[in-house]
């Protein structure tokens, strides 16, 4: 079951973000639970995130200007090279790479790429002594246009690592039945 980040994670109120959460219950397109005062949302099932993924191709296949909207939003990519899916498993499964889940710490408890390790990207710089000199890291987050994973490998590479991100996402990783593990630490 995939989890929402907070208001404060997305930079939204709290009133929005509940507005919007709301909607997308009674739509049928998210569950909740509650737990004292607080409400989780949850995707209703797998078909949700199928459904999500498919606009978002769509958008990217026929919208005029998604790319300029995306690059208003993501800033420049020049400079951050990305690597795919496929590479990415085989790099893994050869232990050539080191793999960093720059979300926030829920969203890797919930569900994250095998081998990954959690480095919220507010927390990088906390964590860069941690890594290993000269690593080939790869930083991924929610998809192709969340921007945690564009500052990380901002950041990694300003301070000497070779640092590429994912192309896509956790999403797109998990719907493709690459391997994922839940729950773990750091």
């Amino acid at each position: 079951m995939r989890s929402f980040p907070s208001a404060s994670e997305i930079v939204q109120s709290v009133a929005n973000t509940s507005h919007h959460l709301r909607a997308m219950a009674r739509a049928g397109l998210v569950t909740t639970r509650r737990d004292g005062t607080r409400i989780y949302y949850a995707l209703a099932s797998d078909r949700v995130a199928d459904l999500w993924s498919a606009l978002q191709g769509v958008a990217a296949e026929h919208v005029a200007g998604l790319r300029a909207l995306a690059d208003a939003y993501l800033g420049s990519r020049e400079g951050i090279e990305v690597i795919g899916r496929d590479e990415l498993a085989a790099r893994l499964r050869s232990g050539e790479v080191l793999v960093i889940d720059v979300r926030p710490a829920a969203e890797y408890a919930v569900g994250h790429i095998t081998g990954a390790r959690s480095v919220p990207v507010t927390e990088l710089r906390r964590h860069l002594r941690a890594l290993p000199a000269g690593a080939d890291v790869v930083a991924y987050c929610r998809g192709p246009y969340c921007v945690y994973a564009d500052e990380a490998v901002r950041e990694l590479t300003r301070r000497g690592y070779r640092a590429r991100r994912l192309a896509d996402g956790y999403p797109e990783w998990k719907r493709a039945g690459l391997p994922i593990a839940a729950g773990g630490g750091r």
